[in-house]
């Protein structure tokens, strides 16, 4: 059973819990690519931080999660996909990101990096996405404008 959700447009004031979930969320994977710094995990974040392009995911009333869908030219970047850790694991992950794909105002095509040797990499094989190019920290993967 798919878990009920709903998407909500990001305020300013989202910025800083979203910079916290991505920290949890990306640590592992940092620190086994020798790459976790508290501070710079972050400040990444909040200085990419777009609010027009973000959505949050809410569970039951309360934030699970978030995601970006950024367009670029020929392309539109999925960015900022963090579940909490609590709601991973149950398809919410799955259930967003073929809306989103689903609700797309182009049929551009989707593009994302996750990281050598996440996990998430198995949820986007799954959603017709396949591997572009990586390098030792980041895999890049391509999917075309339309939702499995």
């Amino acid at each position: 059973m798919k878990p009920l959700f709903s998407l909500r447009s990001a305020t300013a004031t989202d910025a800083r819990w979203i910079a916290e979930l991505r920290a949890v969320v990306l640590k592992t994977d940092l620190e086994r690519l020798g790459r976790y710094d508290p501070m710079r995990v972050r400040q990444r974040f909040l200085d990419g931080f777009d609010a027009d392009h973000t959505q949050v995911i809410m569970v039951d009333g309360e934030t699970a999660g978030s995601i970006a869908v950024r367009p670029d030219l020929g392309s539109q970047w999925i960015e900022h996909f963090y579940l909490d850790p609590g709601q991973q694991g149950k398809g919410l992950g799955g259930a967003v990101l073929t809306l989103v794909m689903r609700n797309a105002a182009d049929s551009r095509p989707f593009r994302l990096n996750v990281l050598t040797g996440s996990p998430a990499q198995r949820l986007y094989l799954r959603h017709g996405f396949s591997v572009e190019s990586q390098d030792a920290v980041d895999v890049f993967m391509v999917a075309d404008g339309t939702c499995p």
